[in-house]
């Protein structure tokens, strides 16, 4: 791929480096600063004359990250690249995706705006928390599913996973564990859930049996964690065996790391899509599963205009 340039943004640099080795380029050099006055500053240290693909999680200091994506989208815009795509395995601001109360603002549109003003031709994106983000852009936008690493991880790792159940901790993750489950020929269960608040859930209803089986909770995300614990103890209240739980993007904001840490977790598992160190070093349950391979392998497939779908269900040699 001799026209094409890489660059990271701050958010996660190891997996840019991952992604990286994997598709045998080295990163561009990109300098970022804060002014004293906390404005970000971005220098672009390469000539970006081709295809440029900017990696940025929407993690950690989330809104500092965001605007130096926007301004590292601009600036290779503006110095003539060709096409620049963002690659941008954790969205932000996924959970406010639709209009559920009155005043309510769908903050991810507002995203999807500022990406596209910026410049953005192509976005990639892992998990989203709803696929209607999708139709929210003008420009095209690949979501990329963690299905085939978490099939890969459950195979390798839970001896027991032919008498397993996967389970999704609401009704709207079903499409997602039904997917899994037809791949394992395995059956599911979801749970119903009702918040009286943001991050707390009032009532939960499991909808399946999980009697003498082990349950894998599958969900995109967990920011505080209330819910998939809460979920963990119904599971092993209706007579599951064990609990373990899948998730793409793992935020783990508040208690979240005490919650876990005092659930009935066999394992937690998340994959790289944010910075796992950190917390892994608080939660011996915490597991980690590499999509790194995935992200790579579609940059080198669209920039060689061939198809992705391959990837929705297959981890790349």
């Amino acid at each position: 791929m001799p026209n094409i340039m890489l660059f990271s943004g701050s958010s996660h640099q190891d997996l840019s480096q991952c992604m990286a080795d994997r598709l045998g380029l080295e990163l561009g050099k990109v300098v970022t600063r804060k002014f004293s006055n906390q404005e970000t500053s971005v220098e672009i240290g390469e000539s970006v004359r081709g295809d440029v693909y900017i990696i940025q999680s929407g993690c950690g200091e989330i809104h500092d990250n965001l605007m130096e994506l926007l301004i590292m989208i601009n600036a290779c815009k503006i110095a003539s690249s060709s096409r620049v795509t963002a690659v941008i395995p954790c969205f932000p601001y996924t959970h406010q995706d639709k209009k559920d109360k009155s005043h309510a603002l769908i903050s991810a549109k507002l995203v999807a705006n500022m990406l596209s003003v910026a410049g953005a031709d192509h976005i990639i994106t892992m998990d989203l928390h709803a696929s209607q983000i999708q139709g929210f852009f003008d420009i095209p936008v690949d979501n990329l599913y963690a299905e085939p690493v978490v099939l890969r991880w459950i195979q390798e790792n839970i001896t027991e996973w032919r008498n397993c159940i996967i389970v999704s901790p609401d009704a709207r993750g079903a499409k997602r564990v039904t997917s899994i489950a037809d791949r394992l020929n395995v059956e599911f269960a979801l749970i119903h859930k009702k918040r009286k608040k943001a991050n707390e859930v009032d009532q939960m209803v499991l909808v399946g049996d999980v009697k003498d089986r082990v349950a894998i909770l599958v969900d995109d995300m967990a920011n505080t964690c209330g819910t998939i614990c809460h979920a963990a103890d119904k599971l092993l209240l209706a007579g599951a065996t064990k609990v373990y739980a899948i998730l793409t993007h793992r935020i783990f904001s508040g208690p979240a790391i005490s919650r876990i840490n005092n659930a009935t977790f066999e394992a937690v598992v998340v994959t790289n899509t944010i910075p796992q160190e950190d917390k892994m070093k608080h939660c011996s349950k915490i597991q980690f599963t590499d999509i790194s391979m995935i992200l790579a392998e579609v940059i080198r497939r669209t920039y060689n205009s061939e198809s992705v779908s391959y990837l929705f269900s297959h981890i790349p040699l």
